[in-house]
């Protein structure tokens, strides 16, 4: 297969730099997902790495060998797009084989190829129908067979799920991680979709504005965010924010009436020695911010219920801070918890679930549980 490293790739198309100084490496073997809202770069880049598009600076090396100047068909790589562009005037074998047709490869080994490729995909039902008779699911996995059969070293997927309904896109998910997985190729799949790059991704590359935000694998992604815009991105319901001060062991918190949290002695030194500024916001997710009346990690900070949605396996409660009624904060509750709307309620907070951001730079400072 292939290992792929971008060396401050630079992308402009007019005065609009598309992509500014992408550095990644890609290793041998890996499902990375180039995850960001649209417009940030993550196509583009996934076009530099195919050769569809040349970088105005920087290099695309496969294996220490570099790729710029070498045209889309050398380079060992297999496309899938979000628009299939199956062919529905041929049959779903003639589809599948018409790669291996065009590098004029033996009718044996095509139908063999053909064959296992449609095994592999649980589509050789399918193999004799028109293409123009198959359902979206369907069409999706004649499209990926088609790319799969030629046997490329790397395997680009340009948001391939988006066209499906939400049911067909948890089986599709499942099914491309595991046929990744024994395959061993190389592969790069971009999405805005954070569900699908959390699940499929060995690693996550986080972008926005045409710069790379951070490059990790999904646990540390969620969980040790590297500034304000990835732990936004990352989650749902989204991260809560509180913005405020830091003085002498107190966050005063702008939002609330009563808005001071204290530090504990054992994380006021850690906060002490790691703050650049007053000014400072705090984060916490949803299944960590709980609320009700046990005293046991009470912040002291009041919210009004203003609306519940229950999803079964559990009840999301939205409110406003008793000094904000234009903010919104949300609890991620047991499906048990029946609450009043219009209801005060107490935030239950534990503080090694927080972290601290500063205002200024928007990068995560620390955070209180590790």
């Amino acid at each position: 297969m292939a290992n792929i490293v971008l060396d401050k790739l630079v992308k402009r198309f007019g005065k609009q730099v598309a992509v500014n100084e992408l550095s990644l490496e890609i290793k041998d073997r890996e499902f990375v997902a180039i995850l960001g809202p649209s417009g940030c770069g993550k196509t583009t880049t996934m076009n530099m790495i195919s050769g569809l598009l040349k970088p105005d600076a920087g290099t695309v090396r496969f294996d220490g060998s570099v790729m710029n100047n070498i045209p889309p068909g050398k380079r060992g790589v297999g496309f899938m797009f979000q628009n299939y562009a199956v062919f529905t005037y041929l049959s779903v074998y003639d589809n599948i084989a018409f790669g291996l047709r065009i590098r004029k490869m033996e009718t044996e080994q095509i139908d063999k190829e053909v064959q296992e490729v449609a095994r592999l995909l649980q589509i050789r039902h399918l193999l004799s129908m028109p293409a123009s008779n198959l359902s979206i699911n369907d069409m999706q996995k004649v499209a990926l067979a088609r790319s799969m059969v030629v046997k490329p070293q790397i395997f680009l997927l340009d948001e391939p799920l988006s066209n499906l309904d939400a049911a067909l896109r948890n089986v599709m998910r499942a099914e491309l991680k595991k046929i990744q997985q024994e395959l061993g190729q190389t592969t790069v799949y971009v999405t805005h979709d954070q569900v699908e790059a959390m699940s499929l991704a060995d690693r996550i590359a986080v972008m926005n504005f045409a710069v790379l935000q951070q490059y990790d694998a999904p646990h540390n992604i969620y969980n040790r965010p590297k500034n304000l815009f990835v732990a936004n991105f990352i989650g749902s319901p989204t991260i809560n924010f509180f913005e405020g001060r830091y003085r002498g062991g107190e966050f005063n918190l702008k939002d609330f009436s009563a808005g001071k949290m204290s530090v504990s002695k054992e994380n006021k030194k850690q906060v002490d020695d790691s703050i650049r500024g007053e000014d400072i916001v705090l984060g916490i997710r949803p299944e960590h911010l709980k609320v009700g009346s046990s005293r046991d990690g009470v912040s002291g900070l009041k919210a009004k219920i203003v609306s519940v949605e229950p999803l079964g396996s559990k009840t999301i409660v939205y409110m406003h801070p008793d000094g904000n009624p234009s903010a919104i904060l949300k609890s991620s509750m047991d499906s048990d918890f029946k609450p009043k709307i219009g209801e005060m309620t107490s935030l239950i907070i534990n503080e090694k679930n927080l972290y601290l951001f500063d205002k200024k730079s928007a990068d995560l400072v620390m955070r209180f549980g590790s």
